[in-house]
C-alpha cells in the first residue's frame, strides 16, 4: 500500500505558474505508474496526465498538452505535475494516484489504486 499527498496549490492569475507535488509513503515507489486528475465544481474528475513508472514515458490531455509537464523522481518518492500559462478554466482540486501495474499511465481513474487527498488550485482572470 501506498499513501499520497499533495502539495504546491493555491491562488495564480491567469498565465502563472504552479508546481504540483506528491510524495509517496510505503511501498517502493518506482513499483507504480502515477496519474494526476483535477476536479471542478459540478464536474467529473478529469484525467490530466500520465507517468510510468520510471519516467519513460509521459501522457497528456489535450486540454493541458504543451503546458503541463508530469515527472518523477523516485529517489524523493515524488510526483510532480509543472503547470505554465494557467487558464482559469484550470481551476479544480488536484489528485494524484498511483497504479500497481508500473506500466499502466492510464488515463482512466479505474486503473488507479491510491489516492491523494487532494489540493486546490484556482486561477484568477
Amino acid at each position: 500500500q501506498v499513501q499520497l499527498v499533495e502539495s504546491g496549490g493555491g491562488l495564480v492569475q491567469a498565465g502563472g505558474s504552479l508546481r504540483l507535488s506528491c510524495a509517496a509513503s510505503g511501498r517502493m515507489f518506482s513499483n507504480y505508474a502515477m496519474g494526476w486528475f483535477r476536479q471542478a465544481p459540478g464536474k467529473e474528475r478529469e484525467w490530466v496526465a500520465a507517468i510510468t513508472w520510471n519516467g519513460g514515458s509521459t501522457y497528456y490531455a489535450d486540454s493541458v498538452k504543451g503546458r503541463f509537464t508530469i515527472s518523477r523522481d523516485n529517489a524523493k518518492n515524488t510526483v510532480y505535475l509543472q503547470m505554465n500559462s494557467l487558464k482559469p478554466e484550470d481551476t479544480a482540486v488536484y489528485y494524484c494516484a498511483a497504479a500497481n501495474d508500473p506500466f499502466r499511465a492510464s488515463r482512466s481513474h479505474y486503473d488507479y489504486n491510491y489516492w491523494g487527498q487532494g489540493t486546490q488550485v484556482t486561477v484568477s482572470s
